[in-house]
């Protein structure tokens, strides 16, 4: 299906993000909605549309009437490849007519319909969202099932989904009803190749009335999922977020009760994928939010860094509270780290993951924030929590071996020269740089110039490259229009002559297959600004727009509220809005 292409932005700044907030903490989204809503829900997806098209080439599945989910956007964006010229090593071999069918087949496996969509683009993975699966008072009454699942809210099964003659006449087969819709969901997942199945869930099985109306790929009695990676990390629901609310929006020292009746996920994760973590992961119990939040984290991007090319699906229950959570927090994450999105602003991706992951997603803030359960602030504010270089996914420039006496910097020096310059590989050293494979074609090549061995030649060449001008460190890169043709280990080894002279000592790179890129790639003090330059902005709009709900003072006397701390901090006034 074609790119949409070249659409205007249909706002830009805080004014947008502002127009954006109002409309989410006013109206609850659903793709079929039409009038006055239809048109500024429109405005937003151009937007969003627009964004994506910044660093990608993208296809659209329509979804304009809610004929595939309800509430799912209207334009389901499924994103192709890095836009920028050139092969790309990371493009996508997803064909989306494909993925259309197979959306369709596999749509009845899952809770209200909410399928396995792809959202966030990594190194040529799909990281993806969905809800869980369907249990049977889903696949046997959907309609009376929502009814009663949402309190009496939700008619988006109401005409929008209909169960085939084929898939009616199974009803009495149960087996070979959910071998069928959990067959074609399987097909889905391979055909995305998502490895990885991330639960959120607190239950094996959601309880209601009495009715396990969803289940999950962990309590799968046939073990149709054997064949995937299924990770049971459980994390509060929405309504443990009115207790954020009620402790004056601190997350600090609040810890789940775990000890509730419905609570009977255990956390289980495969061994292989914590090795690496630093985690006792047999202490969950006893983290507050805020640890608990960071080491889900910290899991979900060591497994879509490592070095497999499978994709990663994210769930709760219906995927619209806790999964946009961590998939707006991979993304901010990523963003931040200048893997992804890299063009964007600050405010530019703080709109993209506020409408795209959130709002045109489904999730309910106008149900969450009457009832206090502000799980969508929360996001945004814990962003001050992972702004250090342990949540980083780029990976630390490596050495493979360093002559003596040198460091790392030194090595890396770099001196303009032509792009003709000649290259001569040193014996007496190899020298290899790692790079972010995540940031294929966002390198440059520069002229680098290695030091030669030998205490005094390294003594006059560190003289020498004292008192040029021309000489500088190599640390983020600037625009240009080569790029690295595939990512991964660049190393340059010793040569094999060991007729090398004193002049034969340098290595000089220029268009050599062997230039050493300059990575756009940032370091840990800018992903903290960027990151705190989002969470700012998002504080200040949320303030003029939404607003927190004031909580009594303390008997202390103390200034209550995160929201009038930030409002001092910034110089704003009350919470007027546009």
């Amino acid at each position: 299906m074609a790119a949409a292409r070249g659409c205007p932005p249909a706002g830009s700044g805080d004014r947008a993000l502002a127009e954006l907030l109002l409309e989410f903490s006013r109206t609850q989204y659903r793709a079929k909605d039409g009038g006055g809503a239809a048109a500024k829900v429109e405005r937003i997806e151009r937007r969003c549309l627009e964004l994506f098209g910044r660093d990608y080439r993208y296809s659209v599945i329509p979804n304009v009437h809610g004929e595939v989910c309800a509430h799912y956007p209207r334009h389901i964006v499924l994103l192709e490849r890095d836009a920028g010229a050139g092969r790309d090593p990371f493009e996508s071999t997803v064909q989306v007519g494909k993925l259309q069918d197979l959306i369709n087949r596999s749509k009845m496996a899952r809770c209200r319909g909410r399928f396995v969509c792809p959202v966030i683009l990594y190194k040529g993975k799909h990281i993806c969202r969905s809800a869980t699966l369907a249990g049977w008072g889903e696949l046997y009454g959907r309609t009376g099932y929502n009814y009663i699942f949402s309190g009496g809210s939700d008619d988006a099964w109401a005409d929008a989904e209909d169960i085939s003659e084929e898939d009616s006449a199974l009803r009495n087969a149960d087996s070979q009803l959910f071998d069928k819709v959990r067959g074609h969901d399987i097909k889905l997942l391979r055909y995305l190749s998502v490895r990885y199945i991330c639960d959120l869930m607190v239950e094996n099985k959601k309880v209601k009335f009495g009715l396990n109306v969803t289940s999950s790929e962990k309590v799968d009695k046939a073990q149709r999922y054997a064949d995937f990676t299924l990770l049971s990390i459980p994390y509060p629901g929405c309504e443990f977020f009115k207790d954020y609310k009620d402790r004056d929006y601190t997350a600090e020292g609040l810890i789940f009760n775990w000890k509730q009746d419905y609570v009977d996920a255990p956390l289980s994760i495969p061994v292989s994928l914590t090795q690496s973590l630093n985690i006792d992961w047999s202490e969950y119990q006893s983290w507050d939010l805020v640890q608990q939040t960071q080491n889900y984290l910290k899991l979900l991007i060591s497994i879509i860094n490592s070095d497999d090319d499978s994709g990663l699906l994210v769930h709760c229950i219906s995927g619209w509270d806790r999964t946009p959570l961590f998939i707006s927090l991979l993304r901010l994450s990523l963003w931040a780290d200048g893997l992804i999105h890299t063009s964007l602003e600050p405010s530019e991706i703080l709109y993209l993951t506020v409408a795209y992951d959130w709002f045109l997603f489904g999730h309910m803030l106008v149900d969450r924030l009457s009832k206090g359960e502000e799980i969508f602030f929360f996001c945004f504010n814990f962003l001050k929590h992972i702004t250090s270089e342990e949540f980083s996914a780029v990976k630390s420039q490596r050495r493979k071996s360093l002559p003596p006496g040198f460091t790392l910097e030194e090595i890396c020096m770099l001196k303009q020269r032509d792009r003709g310059s000649t290259t001569s590989l040193s014996s007496d050293f190899s020298l290899g740089m790692e790079s972010s494979p995540g940031a294929a074609g966002s390198f440059t090549y520069e002229a680098v110039e290695l030091m030669p061995a030998g205490a005094q030649a390294q003594a006059a060449w560190r003289k020498s490259c004292a008192s040029s001008p021309q000489a500088v460190l190599w640390s983020r890169a600037q625009q240009s229009e080569d790029r690295l043709p595939s990512a991964g280990m660049v190393e340059v080894k010793s040569s094999s002559s060991s007729s090398s002279t004193h002049s034969d000592n340098f290595l000089r790179i220029g268009s050599s297959p062997l230039e050493v890129p300059r990575s756009r790639l940032v370091s840990a003090s800018d992903r903290e600004s960027r990151l705190e330059e989002v969470r700012s902005a998002f504080l200040a709009s949320y303030s003029r727009t939404i607003g927190l709900k004031a909580v009594p003072p303390s008997p202390s006397g103390a200034i209550g509220g995160l929201l009038e701390q930030f409002v001092r901090g910034v110089g704003l006034r009350g919470s007027s809005t546009i």
